[in-house]
């Protein structure tokens, strides 16, 4: 499986980022994104509405997962508040119909991604040494 690093240097660089991975990606594919709180992984999931032409992606943590239609709809799913619960309560999304459709991203998704694809795309994005700065690594997509 291909791995590749990026270092990135801003909020404005992540988004970026996002956008080039969203043209990337083709419905069916379900994307874990790992990474601490205040990493960057939604304003990555913002790029990759933008390259999808959504506009609105906001933070699915209250509501665990968000849907946002367009020509490859958008599945943004937040599973932080399912780590250590049942997994039925990530199966109760019913994600599985809408996948072929769509392309997913579930943050906090280690455990939960596999029950939809066997081998999803990986994204871990890590504090760097300045604050700003992130080291992102993807595996199982070229870019």
């Amino acid at each position: 499986m291909h791995t590749a690093s990026f270092r990135i240097l801003s909020v404005k660089e992540m988004e970026e980022f996002g956008v080039r991975v969203g043209k990337a990606l083709t419905a069916g594919d379900v994307v874990v994104l790992r990474g601490e709180l205040g990493a960057g992984k939604t304003t990555f999931a913002r790029g990759v509405g933008l390259a999808l032409g959504i506009h609105e992606v906001t933070s699915p943590t209250f509501v665990i997962s968000k849907i946002y239609p367009g020509a490859t709809p958008l599945i943004h799913v937040d599973a932080y508040r399912l780590i250590g619960s049942d997994l039925a309560l990530f199966d109760d999304l019913d994600l599985e119909a809408r996948i072929p459709k769509s392309i997913t991203l579930i943050e906090w998704g280690s455990g939960f991604a596999q029950r939809l694809e066997d081998e999803p795309i990986n994204i871990a994005i890590d504090f760097g040494e300045t604050v700003d700065e992130r080291i992102v690594t993807v595996e199982g997509l070229d870019l």
